[in-house]
């Protein structure tokens, strides 16, 4: 099996194809941003792609649909910090084989591995777990928001301002601005001074 690995964090990239290499398997290429791994998979067709998904220039999910749109043969795996339920189903959208969780790389990526090699898929047990936790929250107020406003509604009980949020978000303050009030209205809160900040601080779990 030729595997290529691509992520951006050195310390990642080595301890990955160290860990791969323990087991036998030959990871001919790595690199360290997505435009890179699509032209080496697009040239070198390896077996299997371990990507991770936040990466410069293409992320992995990127790669995993261009993959999928250009009908090439690497099976590719997420190797990623993600949990959340949106970004998961779009990588089922794009044919991924493993969706594996950094924080449990170690006890997961042979199985994945092995899975992978007998044509099957794999996701992590851990992320399975969290997902069916999301599923029993459905009836609260916070899954009626989408993954930006509730990582706002986060920020917000956090008592960041509009312009500090718009400023860790990579956004304009007129976006965010524009996010409050879609959530003061799917949350049907009265339109008063601090609606919003109350709400957060009372229903926003404190990590």
């Amino acid at each position: 099996m030729k595997i290529l690995i691509a992520d951006d964090h050195p310390f990642t990239l080595q301890g990955t194809k160290s860990y791969l290499e323990s087991f036998g398997y030959k990871v001919f290429d790595t690199c360290s941003n997505g435009i890179s791994a699509l032209n080496l998979i697009t040239l070198h067709h390896p077996d299997v792609a371990v990507l991770d998904i936040n990466m410069p220039g293409l992320d992995g999910l990127d790669v995993a649909k261009k993959v999928q749109e250009s009908k090439l043969s690497t099976k590719v795996i997420l190797l990623t910090m993600h949990k959340e339920m949106t970004i998961y189903k779009k990588a089922q959208q794009y044919n991924i084989y493993g969706y594996i969780l950094k924080e449990h790389a170690q006890e997961e990526l042979e199985k994945c591995m092995l899975e992978v090699k007998k044509g099957n898929r794999y996701v992590s047990t851990h992320l399975q777990d969290d997902l069916i936790n999301d599923h029993k929250n459905d009836g609260s107020q916070l899954s009626q928001l989408t993954l930006a406003e509730r990582k706002i509604v986060g920020l917000i009980a956090q008592q960041k301002t509009s312009k500090q949020i718009a400023e860790l978000l990579f956004l304009s303050t007129k976006t965010v601005e524009g996010h409050r009030t879609n959530i003061i209205e799917k949350l049907g809160l009265p339109k008063e001074k601090n609606t919003l900040l109350m709400w957060a601080l009372q229903h926003v779990k404190k990590e």
